[in-house]
């Protein structure tokens, strides 16, 4: 089996978005795009939840506010005898200073200031007995008032009610779509790479390929065909095979995507990838720093073949120096060309490519 290199570009670009936006629910790319498919159902199941919460909220309401109108009979007897007791404990001791004369001033005074203060919180505690009651189940009032006023709204307004309770959940649904929406087109793209790569493991061992290469250049090289300096390139698929270096952009595009004039040219971009590399490699053996096995005719150079690889639609026509293909002819072309290198070389050559992405 082909032995592989790095993550694939577009699947890194879409992980490394969805982290950044704190979403770290999918574990697969295959989730994320079941999550799009899916997105009206997954919607729809919320609602559906939330209207099965309300429904048990309510029946749950109904039987809080009975249990609560129990409680509140049960404590509002309480205190009312409560209270009773002390306004009655109070009288009987008004009553007995009242059958007790005395010939002595100063006893009579005592009585007389006794039973005074006693009169007057005998006053203050039947004046105040029907709010003292209110104050000790004031709790229970204000939590049997908060739960009717609930369960009227919910049986007047369900629909609103099943609104304010899923708009959490709705809204942070809407928002995983949002981001991921934003990365739409490197999903589509992490679909077609994987399929080259899955493609690409076919091969022997022999074949290395590497994902995802990113390589900068300073000073920039200067491309004249198209009159640009080259700062930087990345490939999506680069294999190293013993009859040379493959370029392999892979587009999973639609027939749309493919006729619009708004997408850059895959073929200039691929051009440019390959003159830039094509440029450091020769330098680099002719400088000594990738060293291959010698030949006696003379230095050598590692041959680079250009591939766009197209997973939904075929491009009909030749474009000079790029090969299109669709996935199903990407072996027999590559298998088509015959051995130059040893598998040291192809080693080498591998560990020189890593080394420049490093």
């Amino acid at each position: 089996m082909c032995r592989i290199y790095n993550a694939l570009g577009c699947l890194t670009a879409v992980k490394t978005h969805l982290r950044n936006n704190s979403i770290n629910d999918f574990n697969s790319l295959n989730e994320v795009i079941s999550f799009q498919n899916n997105f009206s159902a997954f919607k729809n199941q919320i609602i559906k939840n939330h209207e099965l919460q309300i429904e048990k909220e309510k029946e749950t309401l109904v039987e809080e506010i009975s249990q609560l109108e129990d409680s509140l009979k049960r404590n509002k007897a309480y205190f009312e005898n409560l209270y009773s007791g002390e306004i009655e404990e109070l009288k009987q001791k008004i009553i007995s200073l009242s059958v007790q004369p005395s010939s002595n001033l100063i006893k009579c005074l005592i009585t007389f200031i006794k039973s005074w203060n006693w009169k007057r919180k005998l006053q203050k505690l039947e004046s105040c007995k029907p709010e003292n009651v209110n104050a000790a189940i004031n709790d229970l009032v204000s939590q049997h008032l908060a739960k009717v006023n609930r369960l009227n709204f919910i049986t007047l307004h369900f629909a609103d009610a099943v609104n304010e309770s899923s708009l959490t959940d709705l809204q942070q649904l809407d928002y995983k779509k949002q981001v991921i929406d934003e990365v739409k087109s490197f999903i589509y793209g992490a679909l077609g790479e994987h399929k080259v790569e899955k493609e690409l493991k076919k091969l022997s061992d022999e074949n290395f390929l590497i994902n995802d290469f990113n390589l900068s250049f300073y000073p920039a090289i200067y491309f004249k065909q198209q009159q640009e300096h080259i700062k930087s390139i990345q490939i999506d698929h680069l294999l190293v095979t013993p009859a040379g270096v493959f370029i392999i952009e892979t587009k999973n595009w639609s027939e749309k995507s493919v006729a619009s004039l708004d997408l850059h040219s895959p073929v200039q971009q691929i051009r440019r990838s390959s003159f830039a590399l094509f440029k450091k490699l020769t330098g680099d053996i002719s400088a000594g720093r990738l060293r291959l096995q010698l030949h006696h005719w003379g230095d050598r150079i590692v041959p680079i073949r250009n591939l766009i690889v197209l997973t939904n639609v075929k491009v009909p026509g030749e474009f000079q120096n790029v090969k299109i293909l669709a996935v199903s002819e990407l072996l027999s072309y590559i298998g088509y060309f015959k051995p130059i290198f040893t598998n040291e070389d192809t080693q080498t050559i591998t560990n020189y490519l890593l080394n420049l992405c490093e």
